[in-house]
């Protein structure tokens, strides 16, 4: 324990082993009792520390968990990003590192401002509050990272029930005030002290518990049938101009060769091509989707003039058939769809010159899709990962869709965690999800966050079941994270009021 709470390689040594098992507790893992684990150390390991000592420790919990979670990175940057070992790997730790700093904005900010007795209950909710408010700010700043957050671990779990309530950042919350709790219940010596923080731990769990049953919203009609293409392009070949036929033939085949139903997705950029060059094709299969009175949705990119007037390409969605409407990506991936600082990096190595990778970003308050007569959600690849974001649409749609390419992940557990946000997303908003991918995970998601149908990664199959559209709205959905907001507000001003600041 001494060597724990001590600055020093042996601290920082233990708890970069806890920052790992962050990554254990998500999936394909899900070992999610590690969660305490990882945070009662970092939580120690911060109490005694002055804030400079303590930043330092939060890095290396970071560097732990991005470490682990995240080394999908080396995978894009080298298989698909063409750069050579030594470069990627560099990058890759760049990369890595500068997330963990986050981690230590965290260490610095409670050791310097909100600290004052980790036995204590008022201890564990600023601790619980500054938490939330690092991973909020992570999924913010500089575009945002919204990845690794310990809430997703619960979507298994006895918590998983506050997901509807408040959102994946609830259940961070509650995670970190449980792990503060146990350590405030371990070192204090009151009885009546124990009792009363056995009793919050009690509740705690019991109302995530008690609220899974909860059914937020209802059926607003009958089930639709849904055919969702996988195509498994491989990533090398999906721009090559002397392929792009046969994949348009291949999506073509697969989809008059399956049992006709009402929705039929195709993956991101499934064609391949803008959507004026396509447009002949796009023609063809619009007559066929409509003589089987289907709805066919499909990733493409497109150029429009934006409201100066210039022409810009984005990444897109398109609808053919019985529906309408048209959706532009917003939110859009650093280095893959574009690149940040262009004028000074195009060129200097292939990871910047990637194909697509200069996508302008949609307009926001763009209205949800239509197919058969119901509202539908659009969210391309990365954008399903933001909890707020991915509310405004939801709250205005009875179904909710995503398409994406996680080809760039290789073989990584990158796809698991990206399927596992995706489930996340239709449990907050209590409504069915379609999930469907180059080469998987390609997924059916009821309003449980539970996968109904799928079908096997890295394999060209055709995945076939119904969805229900849902009609009202989950706490979540009607308030977003305000009342989260102002309890983590709560929580962290007491303390600072109270605190004597300690010098630095």
């Amino acid at each position: 324990m001494q060597w724990l709470t001590r600055s020093g390689w042996i601290g920082n040594s233990l708890t970069l082993i806890a920052g790992a098992l962050i990554t254990l507790t998500l999936a394909p893992f899900d070992l999610w009792p590690l969660t305490f684990v990882a945070c009662i150390v970092l939580y120690l390991g911060l109490s005694k520390l002055k804030p400079r000592q303590a930043a330092v420790r939060g890095w290396w919990f970071g560097l732990g968990m991005f470490a682990s979670g995240t080394s999908w990175v080396y995978v894009s940057i080298h298989d698909y990003g063409a750069a050579p070992v030594p470069l990627a790997a560099l990058l890759t730790v760049l990369f890595v590192a500068g997330l963990a700093l986050f981690l230590a904005l965290l260490g610095w900010l409670w050791a310097r401002f909100f600290r004052q007795n980790s036995a204590s209950i008022s201890d564990a909710f600023a601790f619980a509050a500054l938490w939330v408010g690092i991973e909020a700010f992570r999924g913010w700043f500089l575009t945002g990272f919204p990845w690794l957050y310990i809430g997703y671990s619960q979507l298994d779990g006895p918590l998983a029930g506050l997901a509807p309530l408040g959102g994946v950042w609830l259940i961070s919350f509650a995670l970190a005030l449980t792990s503060a709790l146990l350590v405030s219940l371990y070192q204090s010596k009151n009885l009546w002290h124990r009792l009363g923080t056995s009793a919050l731990l009690i509740a705690i769990w019991c109302l995530g518990l008690g609220l899974q049953e909860q059914a937020w919203t209802q059926p607003s009609g009958e089930p639709l049938s849904v055919t969702a293409i996988q195509g498994n392009i491989e990533q090398n070949l999906k721009w090559d101009p002397a392929q792009i036929e046969a994949q348009l033939l291949l999506y073509q085949s697969l989809t008059l060769n399956a049992a006709p139903s009402d929705l039929i997705i195709w993956p991101e950029t499934a064609v391949p091509i803008l959507k004026d060059q396509a447009q002949g094709y796009l023609n063809s299969m619009d007559r066929i989707i409509s003589r089987q009175d289907s709805a066919l949705i499909t990733g493409l990119p497109l150029r429009q003039n934006d409201e100066k007037g210039d022409l810009r390409y984005y990444n897109a969605m398109t609808t053919l058939g019985d529906s309408n409407g048209e959706y532009r990506k917003q939110k859009l991936v650093p280095f893959g769809e574009y690149v940040p600082l262009q004028d000074m990096l195009r060129g200097l190595i292939a990871f910047f010159d990637l194909p697509m990778s200069d996508f302008a970003r949609g307009p926001s308050q763009q209205a949800p899709l239509s197919a058969k007569g119901y509202k539908i959600a659009p969210y391309i690849c990365y954008e399903v990962v933001y909890p707020e974001f991915a509310t405004e649409l939801a709250a205005q749609s009875d179904i909710l869709l995503t398409i994406s390419n996680d080809t760039w992940f290789g073989t990584s557990i990158g796809p698991m965690q990206h399927l596992q946000m995706a489930q996340m997303r239709a449990l907050e908003a209590g409504r069915w999800m379609i999930r469907a991918t180059n080469n998987g995970v390609s997924a059916l998601i009821d309003p449980k966050g539970k996968i109904t149908a799928t079908v096997p990664q890295f394999q060209q199959a055709v995945l076939r079941g119904s969805v229900v559209p849902m009609q009202g709205l989950t706490p979540y959905l009607q308030w977003q994270s305000w009342p989260l907001v102002l309890l983590c507000f709560l929580c962290l001003i007491p303390a600072v009021l109270q605190r004597k600041l300690q010098p630095v």
